[in-house]
């Protein structure tokens, strides 16, 4: 008897991804408004274990949510800032208050958690310096526990995705 292909799968947790599903998540994450029979015709399945898929995939955590990426300078928040920070305290405690509170500044898009020097990576937008200025000595420095924060202001982006590659 012939030996079957290989599927390319993966394990996430308690979904597997195959090649087909693979397949879908680069045209959902190319254009997260293209239809099922759009997907369908391209992946070679009717559109019926296309949804299928698709579904298994949100309700496994695999697909978190669709978003528009909206381009920062034509909203008036043309300065981007990475800005590190390092706690004064590292409780469990002090960092959960500091996580609650950069979920409520607007003007931090991104947040994570790192080693290193510093303790967290901001990525802040504004409209320009002077808001910078103000987000960063009303609201950023009067955070509870904040130690050293170091600016770092961003001059152009030379690659910037949400596409992941499998």
């Amino acid at each position: 008897m012939p030996k079957q292909p290989q599927r390319e799968q993966s394990t996430t947790g308690s979904i597997t991804i195959d090649a087909k599903d693979i397949a879908i998540l680069r045209l959902l994450q190319q254009n997260a408004r293209i239809t099922v029979k759009e997907i369908s015709e391209k992946v070679h399945l009717s559109t019926t274990p296309v949804h299928e898929r698709i579904r298994r995939m949100e309700e496994g955590g695999v697909i978190r949510q669709y978003a528009t990426l909206v381009d920062r300078t034509k909203v008036s928040k043309g300065l981007m800032v990475i800005c590190y920070v390092s706690l004064k305290q590292h409780s469990k405690n002090a960092g959960d208050k500091f996580i609650r509170t950069i979920h409520e500044l607007n003007e931090v898009v991104e947040c994570y958690n790192i080693s290193g020097e510093f303790d967290f990576m901001l990525k802040v937008v504004a409209e320009n310096m002077d808001a910078y200025y103000d987000f960063h000595v009303n609201r950023l420095s009067q955070v509870e526990n904040m130690g050293k924060v170091q600016s770092v202001f961003v001059m152009g982006v030379i690659k910037e995705t949400h596409q992941m590659v499998y």
